[in-house]
């Protein structure tokens, strides 16, 4: 609260005025970025059916905000575990909803596409490329939110492959030793 006092040019006395604990401040700003991007997300998907381009609007919305929102994505990927009871509960809801759209979204991929793959294996793969951009992002670099969703998208999608003239996928495959 002293860094964030500092920060802003608000007293200490002037915070907490406003918010009773660091564990409230960090609720309220855990709360409003996940409906933030719930809200978004929902709104995106509405008029689309296409199960892969559901999942690319799914990490365009992502990224769109955290690219915008680098430092908020830090703190929440770092406070995590910090919310208890009711206030934790009530963010873990956001977050399990946001975690099941996801995985409606690759399910429906996966059946379209007639595919077999462990769906939450690839949720869990896909937000950890997702959540960890703010580590590494430069925009001088890798682009905007939207270059860098559609490469994102396209890696998640088809994987790393090569592609021989005659346009058949060549891919290696681990064997079990």
């Amino acid at each position: 609260m002293r860094d964030l006092s500092r920060a802003t040019g608000m007293s200490l006395a002037g915070l907490y005025y406003y918010f009773e604990s660091k564990e409230r401040l960090l609720f309220l700003i855990q709360k409003h970025t996940f409906t933030t991007i719930l809200k978004n997300l929902k709104s995106r998907l509405e008029m689309v059916s296409d199960p892969e381009r559901r999942i690319r609007i799914f990490i365009l919305n992502h990224l769109q905000y955290f690219v915008a929102n680098r430092h908020g994505l830090k703190v929440l990927a770092h406070e995590d575990e910090s919310l208890k009871n009711e206030l934790g509960s009530e963010i873990a809801d956001i977050k399990r909803e946001y975690y099941r759209i996801c995985l409606g979204l690759l399910e429906d991929f996966q059946r379209v596409r007639k595919i077999d793959f462990n769906s939450r294996t690839a949720v869990m793969s896909l937000f950890g490329m997702i959540n960890w951009i703010y580590t590494w992002y430069s925009p001088r670099v890798d682009g905007d939110a939207l270059a860098l969703a559609e490469e994102m998208g396209t890696i998640f999608l088809h994987g790393i492959v090569s592609v021989n003239l005659k346009g058949r996928v060549r891919t290696k495959r681990l064997r079990h030793s």
